[in-house]
């Protein structure tokens, strides 16, 4: 099932860092983006193509353009065969940020006089119930609602 490429859809680099402990090499959250008509289509493609881990869809409406952002478990062999408009994503649990690390290089510039530093501190809930990307190499902060939780068990 492949998308048709639509010119809202969001075109971002995938961001990597380096896994800190055995789970995270073999375990990557990404998003799926899709428009509500093909959101069903979708999640029925990606349950019946790969192994989601922790048996967890999370389906978030980003408000701002109608779209839908699916986000789901994968092991690390499935990463190089997702559908399209889909990004590797990080999340911070306590205010439910979804970020690429390009996106948490670009809000570090921003905040921090246009120099990128690991150790600067972001506080998060002001991010909170937000996905941040790079869209053209400019930041877009998408404030998502939860729309649906489909549990696979």
């Amino acid at each position: 099932m492949i998308l048709a490429e639509s010119s809202h859809m969001y075109d971002v680099e995938q961001g990597w860092d380096s896994p800190i402990n055995q789970i995270d090499l073999e375990n990557r959250l990404v998003c799926t983006f899709s428009t509500l008509n093909e959101v069903e289509n979708m999640i029925n493609h990606i349950k019946s193509t790969y192994d989601i881990k922790y048996n967890k869809m999370f389906i978030l409406h980003i408000q701002s353009n109608d779209e839908y952002a699916v986000t789901y478990n994968v092991e690390q062999g499935n990463v190089s065969n997702l559908p399209e408009n889909t990004i590797l994503v990080h999340r911070k649990k306590d205010s439910n940020t979804l970020y690429t690390i390009n996106a948490l290089n670009e809000l570090i510039k921003s905040l921090n006089g246009g120099v990128v530093d690991t150790r600067f501190p972001i506080e998060w809930k002001h991010y909170r119930n937000t996905i941040l990307l790079t869209q053209h190499n400019e930041l877009k902060q998408l404030k998502t609602k939860i729309y649906k939780i489909i549990d696979l068990n």
